[in-house]
């Protein structure tokens, strides 16, 4: 199973919706806390592109965001990426 990171914050309902989703499929999160680790939010920057949380990685892919997570789901390909 790859590795799951999500770029998060704790008062963020939308990260709370993402974490909610992927662990309802028996998977384990990495949580980087922006709100906690400043810098952190630099790096997701950085590595995304994007300003917003939550940022979702499954193992190497950035997923994006909540919607671009459930979409995936939806879509039927969230699944195959958990269990590569």
């Amino acid at each position: 199973m790859p590795e799951i990171i999500m770029y998060c914050t704790a008062a963020c309902p939308y990260c709370v919706m993402a974490e909610k989703l992927l662990l309802n499929k028996d998977v384990e999160v990495t949580k980087v806390r922006v709100d906690l680790e400043p810098g952190r939010r630099e790096e997701m920057m950085t590595r995304t592109g994007r300003r917003t949380v939550p940022q979702i990685y499954i193992g190497d892919k950035h997923i994006g965001g909540f919607d671009d997570l459930s979409a995936l789901d939806k879509a039927g390909g969230l699944d195959p990426l958990l269990a590569a």
